[in-house]
């Protein structure tokens, strides 16, 4: 196992003084991030469960679960990886104080994996139900039952696990990464059994599910504009499906965002590095990090990682919390310049149509 800043304290600590500095942050970024991911994930979750008891939300309620699902699997991906990094910035970085036997950084790998997978193939899931939800309302309302969810929901649970404890039975290494403070699955590195597979099977599932997602909620909006403009030709208060419609576009439009900035710069570059079989072993070597091109590639794959982790703090926010709070505010603001909806009361409460009525949360 790598020891980052051990053995070779004296003239080799002054040779990765650059690197590290690139790749160093203070332990309060991790500690912030913990934090603030706990409380927005706990928070979501308490907000779904008090709506998913009311018998107003019964048709709500597949919506609800997959909210409350990625809700959970983030908080629970933030309190058992977060204490790991913390402990570890505290140690001064050395892995190997923390984790003597090596077996923590197998551990961090699987949870690394476990719990960045997971969101993804969820948020696709709730890509499919929102669109099936606005495109056959009446399919939806006589198929899509809870226990349809459910059993939707712990497959994906129950698939990720067995697909992330592969590297455990030799299909695959989970590896210490640079700059020492987390472990990850070892893309680019062919010689260890089945490694390729696994990392090209995780990013090309990542990105499967991106492009999932990203469909399914262009679909879902142009269905919502179509029905819109449908409805105001029919219907003279039509401001309410104006409204409704600017607020799912702005959601799902968030949702994709935050999505592909997240996950998009990690997923590529683990496939070009997987293409071009190069690793992070080179991070390691304080001969080869004096290199400015190797600095950056060992410093993008790192900030690519902090962009994953910062999606489970962001996910609660885009799908149910900024709805909650600010959506609202946003729109009102959006239809008082808007000509389409010039006519419109802002300050009227919305009512739901019954065929998107679950798609609010």
């Amino acid at each position: 196992m790598w020891e980052p800043n051990s053995s070779h304290v004296g003239k080799e600590k002054s040779n990765l003084t650059q690197g590290e500095e690139c790749g160093s942050v203070s332990v309060a970024f991790p500690l912030t991030m913990m934090i603030t991911g706990v409380v927005g994930n706990a928070l979501a979750i308490l907000l779904v469960c008090r709506s998913y008891g009311k018998k107003a939300n019964e048709r709500k309620r597949p919506f609800l679960l997959c909210i409350g699902s990625l809700a959970l699997t983030d908080l629970s991906g933030q309190l058992l990886t977060s204490p790991i990094v913390v402990a570890v910035y505290l140690s001064g970085r050395q892995w190997s104080r923390v984790d003597p036997s090596g077996r923590l950084c197998a551990f961090f790998g699987l949870c690394m994996t476990l719990f960045g997978l997971c969101p993804l193939l969820i948020a696709g899931a709730m890509a499919i139900e929102r669109m099936l939800a606005i495109r056959t309302p009446h399919w939806y309302s006589s198929h899509m039952k809870t226990r349809a969810t459910k059993s939707v929901l712990l497959c994906v649970w129950v698939g990720v696990l067995a697909f992330a404890t592969l590297p455990l039975a030799g299909a695959g290494q989970y590896a210490l990464q640079w700059p020492g403070t987390w472990c990850f699955i070892s893309a680019g590195e062919s010689h260890v059994a089945g490694n390729t597979f696994f990392a090209t099977t995780f990013a090309s599932v990542g990105l499967a599910a991106l492009c999932v997602t990203f469909a399914c909620n262009l679909i879902t909006i142009k269905t919502l504009v179509a029905r819109c403009k449908a409805k105001s030709a029919a219907l003279k208060p039509s401001r309410q499906w104006e409204r409704i419609t600017a607020e799912t576009m702005i959601q799902l439009m968030g949702i994709m965002c935050v999505l592909f900035a997240c996950w998009g710069p990690l997923l590529v570059i683990m496939l070009k590095m997987i293409s071009s079989h190069t690793s992070v072993e080179h991070c390691k070597r304080s001969s080869v990090i004096q290199s400015t091109e190797l600095q950056k590639e060992c410093n993008y794959f790192l900030t690519a990682v902090r962009l994953a982790s910062l999606n489970q703090i962001l996910d609660p926010w885009v799908y149910l919390l900024l709805r909650k709070i600010l959506l609202r505010k946003v729109c009102q603001v959006a239809n008082a310049v808007s000509s389409c909806s010039k006519d419109g009361q802002k300050g009227d409460p919305i009512i739901l149509e019954p065929e998107i009525r679950q798609t609010e949360a």
